[in-house]
Order: C-alpha cells, then structure tokens, then sequence
C-alpha cells in the first residue's frame, strides 16, 4: 500500500528539513511526499531542491512562481497523486508525524474514507495556546456539525487523510485557509464516512511564524454556507 503525503510549505526555511526527515522515518507504508513550494522566497526553495537530490525516489518538488495560498498549494498537489492513500502535513512542526499510525489505521482497516487528526480528544501532549484561536476553532466546528449533522470536535485541524478514491470526487477552489471547510462539507455531502483519532499539538505563536488570522475564521464561516447552500 502507498502513500502521498502533502506538504505546502511558504517561507518555512527553519523548519522543512526537520519535518521531511520526521516524515521520512515513517516506514509503515511505501511513503511518497509531494512539496508544494508555494512561492517561497526565504531559502526554502533551495532547502526543498536539495531534499530532492537526496531522496530523488521519494519526494517530488511542485512549485507556484508566487504565493497562492494553502488550498491553491494542496490543490495542485491533488493533481499529482499517485498513490491510495493520501495525508496533509503542514510544514511547521505544530504536527508531530510520529502520529501517522493513528491517522491512518482506520483507512488501512477500510473503516473510514476520511480521518481527521483531533487536537481536542486527549493526545499525547497538546500546547495550552492561543484563547481566540481556539474559541475560532470550536464556533467553526459546531457550524460545521449544524450543517452537516455531524459531530466533529475539530474540523479546521491540519492533519486530514483520505482514501484517494474519496478525493477523486470532488475539486478544491478555494487558495487559502478555507480549503479546511470547504473540503470538509465536500466530502461530507458525498456522505463518506469519517473518523476523528487524538493526535498531539505544538502550536505556534505568530512570533514563531503561524500565518492564520482572525480574518480567516471569517472567510472560513462564509466558506462553510457556501459549500453547504449553493
């Protein structure tokens, strides 16, 4: 069995060797990652060129002349897959991938088309963070159970997997942040069947770089009624 694993990376020059190499030790599944260099101009174009060199078998390099955003990144990667099961992986280090067992068994065990890696069910160790973002997190959350008579506890989590064939259904439009709902409700009006599992978080501060802003929990509402209605 095989995976792709994604990775969009935009200016994260401290940070992408040490989660390919994270990813890299992963040995269950004949692992593949796609980076998406989303118009990085840090050095982490150069960083990502000489990961390729070094494992020109298991990682391929995809990159975007300017800066589109998280879903235009993941979208281009989705037409570059190859193999059945799929994982996203932000390249920060607030996801820990020794936590890839858990997301992936119940797609290896054909109970789930689709698992989301909760930050809010009890992992490892989770970071006591950022109180806004958090409030954001939940509100969206509920939004999404509303409309599509679920019960998530954490939709906007960056680790999301997928059987490749649940992701061959749909297209991703939106560039940035809110590819979290829109490929949430997607895939939940095509009534596949989804899993939470409890993954540990080591969020960061905007001093360390994180790039979500309160503007996007705004756009992410909007993105979620528009999926859902029209």
């Amino acid at each position: 069995m095989n995976l792709d694993v994604i990775i969009p990376v935009y200016n994260e020059k401290k940070t992408i060797e040490i989660i390919v190499d994270k990813v890299l030790q992963y040995k269950e599944l004949n692992t593949k990652i796609i980076i998406v260099n989303d118009g990085s101009t840090d050095g982490t174009s150069d960083i990502v060129n000489n990961l390729k060199i070094k494992h020109p078998n298991i990682i391929k390099i995809l990159n975007h002349d300017s800066n589109l955003g998280k879903g235009a990144a993941i979208k281009t990667a989705f037409q570059n897959l190859e193999s059945e099961f799929v994982l996203i992986q932000d390249a920060d280090l607030e996801y820990d991938p020794s936590d890839y067992s858990k997301l992936l068994r119940p797609l290896l065990k054909n109970q789930a088309d689709v698992v989301y890696g909760s930050r809010f069910l009890g992992g490892q160790q989770v970071r006591v963070h950022l109180f806004w973002n958090y409030l954001a997190n939940k509100l969206l959350t509920l939004t999404t159970n509303i409309l599509v008579n679920m019960n998530f506890t954490d939709m906007e989590t960056g680790y999301k997997a997928f059987k490749k064939t649940a992701l061959d259904t749909i297209t991703i439009e939106e560039k940035s942040f809110t590819f979290e709902p829109e490929i949430t409700i997607k895939l939940a009006k095509k009534k596949f069947v989804f899993y939470e599992v409890p993954i540990s978080y080591n969020g960061r501060s905007y001093e360390d770089g994180k790039k979500i802003r309160l503007k996007d929990a705004f756009l992410a509402f909007y993105t979620l009624f528009k999926y859902r209605f029209f």
